[in-house]
């Protein structure tokens, strides 16, 4: 890949093939290289001396078991690196910086910086990056899936309870080997855990995946691993895997989770891929590995499908068809990640982190950990981050609401980048300009690697060239929101605020243009416009009328022409593609905060109204209000979804001391005999008669649901679909 090649000038690293970097207990930094045929992959040893940076040579002298220090260029705050004989030194001196400065690491006050991650600190220093010289189909993988039975009827089996045993394993690697261990092939669940422990060992996989491994299937075989007192040992040369406490935000979610490490490889969760892959479009209804199988098309014909209360009697029945339903999740795991997971491969051989951690970790993030190693590789000080100040964003209107047809949208590719690049800007603290000239040479990179697509000869060369144009994408349009991240090295809001400005003059004058050549503007957002456009025009001539009124480097696409448009509120809305697929945009249409009869009802309501041009949706309110009347639809259709964002203990203890209030989801965790810990979701209802009800003291989970008793509040969800349906009449008006 000639791409590939110029990134290897721009970003060199000496080695190649390199799968996995460890700091071994020893202090020495261990590598792991697949071999060139992909066989095996063999270890390396070399010598690390951990380092941290001061903003003064005083204070790096005031530390005891320092190896070198090294003054940096420039006129950066941190213009000194200290490096330590070991890590027992480094680690003493986090304790003196600490006392002696009155500040820990990640105060902005202190004087001193301090990079956590060793690996990093290691990648940094050889100017090593993984998977440098290999294609993701030369990756190691293998997918894990396991299956539990419940030893009481109708509960979800919880592994501290001794009878809720582990009684099927599925394994699957990227060779092709695929198998599934069961109690009884092997003998019994000791000797299960045991067998497939050692399968792992034996195929040597340089990433394991699963879909919801962090949150499920490891905690799990951990806690039943422990029951016989065997070690967790999925990590190279038989290494226990540890695991913490951690912290996903992806969008507006804030995901906690039990993170899991094993020595010498990456622990990689398909449910963390497809909501990072759903942030975009919100395209998903749910998360779940069989819904997004099939909206990926790769739920093979045939599939089993078992409903989870039903795995245990099944099994006993029939073991061989439970099998092939435990085969079909890992290899639904293996199709999820041949999809999502390459762009971050890629990302990973540009930064000095690793492929773990380049999925959890933000873009922005990503973004630093680039710049501040091409600064310290130069030799170069590093500035501390500004102040967090407000300022101004995207431009983001909706001139009009209900529905509008035609709708055509009008899109300039990569704005901001576009922005930055015209002038060549950079944070005020980049005296080098290196931010500039990566995003320069990225994009670049990028088209390349689109030409490439467009002209590959096999569909394996399009799917990773593609795979590689869209890693660029991902980066290229992380750069302005680099620019206000409160913690980015070289952030600059002044830029930020700059850049902004410049998108809203350029979006006004893109509305302005339109509307004088006879267009009716919809919506405006940040880099787009929705729009009717006048009559008799064609998409190219209007493309090319406002593509001649920008600034030279704003390229604009015409990248949608739908039948109509329903415009709800901003950022909300929904559109009439040509094949007469409708999709909704926005989080008050696609909200999977609320129950499924509204989400049903959402969009029942707006394919009446674009497809069959309702100008009322009374009749279908009525409709739903007679079925939650007479109890026509199950329980479930009202069962709403929530995630704890924290430990019950912990909001009990809020509660106690009056720093918070009290939840219904909460509430119902504390008094379930199931044990529930932070990240996990329940589903409630609320009962009672009134249409106002306190839904603390009203609601019961869906374990408590009692099909010969129904009890769901019809007053209080009546009182939910009416308000909603108002909402949808006033836009539609």
């Amino acid at each position: 890949m000639d791409c590939l090649k110029a990134l290897e000038e721009l970003l060199p690293a000496p080695l190649q093939r390199i799968v996995a970097a460890e700091i071994d207990d020893d202090g020495s930094l261990e590598l792991f290289q697949r071999s060139e045929d992909g066989a095996n992959a063999t270890s390396m040893k070399l010598p690390f001396n951990p380092w941290l940076l001061t903003s003064g040579r005083e204070l790096a002298e005031t530390l005891d078991g320092v190896a070198a220090i090294e003054a940096l260029e420039g006129v950066g705050t941190h213009r000194f690196i200290v490096r330590f004989k070991d890590i027992a030194a480094y680690d003493e001196a986090l304790k003196s910086l600490k006392k002696t400065t009155g500040q820990s690491y990640s105060s902005p006050l202190a004087p001193y910086r301090v990079f956590s991650e060793l690996v990093q600190q290691a990648l940094i220093d050889q100017r090593i990056r993984l998977f440098r010289g290999m294609e993701f189909n030369q990756l190691r993988r293998m997918q894990l899936d396991i299956e539990c039975r419940s030893s009481i009827p109708g509960k979800f089996c919880n592994a501290n309870v001794a009878g809720d045993e582990i009684f099927m394993i599925a394994l699957k690697d990227s060779t092709g080997y695929e198998h599934c261990f069961s109690t009884a092939e092997c003998g019994g669940e000791k000797e299960l855990l045991q067998t497939v422990l050692s399968k792992i060992q034996e195929l040597d996989p340089d990433v394991i995946e699963g879909h919801n491994l962090f949150t499920f299937d490891l905690d799990y075989i951990e806690k039943r691993c422990r029951r016989f007192k065997i070690p967790f040992a999925i990590g190279r040369h038989g290494r226990v895997a540890k695991s913490r406490p951690s912290r996903l935000t992806i969008a507006e979610r804030v995901i906690n989770y039990r993170r899991y490490d094993a020595y010498g490889r990456h622990i990689v969760d398909t449910w963390h891929l497809v909501m990072l892959a759903d942030v975009s479009k919100r395209d998903l209804e749910s998360y779940g590995l069989k819904y997004c199988a099939k909206y990926y098309g790769i739920a093979r014909e045939g599939r089993v499908y078992i409903p989870g209360d039903q795995l245990t009697q099944r099994y006993d029945e029939n073991p061989l068809e439970v099998a092939e339903y435990n085969l079909d999740d890992v290899r639904e795991t293996d199709g999820l990640s041949r999809i999502i997971a390459p762009s971050f491969f890629y990302q990973t051989q540009l930064l000095p982190i690793t492929y773990q951690n380049c999925v959890v970790r933000g873009t922005a993030t990503r973004i630093d950990a680039m710049l501040c190693a091409e600064y310290l590789n130069a030799k170069c000080a590093l500035p501390s981050p500004q102040n967090a100040i407000p300022f101004e964003g995207a431009l983001t209107a909706v001139c009009t609401t209900g529905v509008h047809r035609p709708a055509w949208h009008l899109d300039v590719r990569s704005l901001y980048p576009s922005i930055i690049l015209m002038d060549k800007w950079s944070p005020a603290s980049d005296f080098k300009g290196i931010f500039a000239h990566l995003l320069e040479r990225f994009r670049a990179f990028r088209l390349q690697a689109k030409d490439s697509a467009r002209t590959a000869e096999t569909q394996a060369e399009r799917d990773e060239f593609q795979a590689l144009q869209n890693s660029f994408k991902i980066l290229i349009n992380s750069f302005y929101g680099y620019l206000g991240f409160a913690q980015g090295t070289f952030n600059d809001f002044a830029l930020a605020q700059k850049v902004t400005a410049t998108g809203r003059e350029i979006l006004t004058r893109m509305r302005e243009h339109l509307e004088a050549a006879g267009a009716v503007t919809l919506e405006m957002d940040t880099d787009g416009i929705y729009f009717v456009p006048p009559a008799g025009a064609t998409p190219q001539q209007m493309r090319k009328q406002i593509q001649d009124e920008l600034p030279a480097g704003i390229e604009l696409e015409l990248d949608g022409i739908y039948q109509a448009m329903f415009s709800y509120k901003s950022k909300n809305y929904a559109l009439l593609e040509e094949n007469g697929r409708i999709s909704l945009h926005g989080a008050a249409l696609r909200s999977r905060g609320i129950e499924p009869f509204q989400q049903r009802f959402i969009k029942e309501a707006i394919g009446e109204i674009l497809l069959n041009n309702a100008k009322s949706i009374e009749a279908l309110k009525d409709k739903y209000l007679d079925a939650i009347a007479a109890h026509a639809w199950p329980i479930s259709d009202f069962l709403k979804k929530e995630n704890l964002t924290q430990t019950v203990e912990n909001y009990q203890k809020a509660l106690e001391t009056g720093k918070g209030k009290r939840s219904a989801v909460y509430e119902l965790a504390a008094r379930s005999k199931q044990e529930y810990k932070a990240g996990d979701s329940l589903r409630y209802y609320v009962t009672g008669t009134k249409k106002s009800v306190p839904v603390v003291s009203n609601s019961k989970l869906e374990e408590e649901i009692d099909p010969a008793n129904r009890d769901e509040n019809t007053a209080f969800y009546a009182d939910k679909l009416i308000s909603l349906a108002a909402k949808l009449s006033e836009a539609l008006e």
